[in-house]
């Protein structure tokens, strides 16, 4: 695929980042707990004070995937891991192998960074998804659970600490 460029994210990106993450959201039946804006999508990747990283698939000029993701720290295995929170291809530029070689970028970005692992999540009905990391060799920790807490939840549970 010779018009398939894999790169990172630069700020002009950012609004077709967020759109994408959105027709994530909207794929995963989650756009009704949004609450993410262009703005503050773009803080998070280019503000002054970055919270995550981004690149993005480009295909004949266009943007058609990204993958957001952001450094963690392993206790037990003693080094930074990366984290990807999202990653997201349009779905008429699937089965093109593009997922694929954003799963690639993204390990070579972790092994320069010496990460110890390489972690995400995936919706147990994602089939698809789920057989193809399979397949890219991760391993699907079913016997762990996500633990979260939303801000109101933040904020209720630093008031009982009073």
């Amino acid at each position: 695929m010779s018009d398939l460029t894999i790169r990172e994210a630069i700020e002009s990106d950012s609004d077709k980042i967020h759109q994408l993450l959105m027709d994530l959201a909207a794929f995963e039946k989650i756009e009704h707990t949004v609450e993410a804006t262009n703005e503050s999508t773009h803080s998070a990747l280019f503000g002054e004070s970055p919270s995550a990283e981004a690149i993005v698939a480009e295909f004949d000029n266009q943007i058609v995937g990204a993958a957001v993701y952001f450094n963690n720290y392993s206790t037990f295995v003693g080094k930074k891991g990366l984290y990807l929170e999202d990653i997201y291809v349009r779905p008429e530029f699937r089965g093109k192998e593009i997922g694929r070689k954003m799963l690639f970028n993204l390990a070579k970005i972790a092994e320069q960074r010496d990460c110890g692992r390489m972690e995400w999540t995936v919706i147990d009905w994602n089939s698809r998804a789920i057989d193809f990391y399979n397949e890219m060799g991760a391993e699907i920790l079913n016997e762990w659970k996500i633990v979260r807490l939303d801000a109101q939840g933040i904020q209720n549970l630093s008031n009982k600490s009073q």
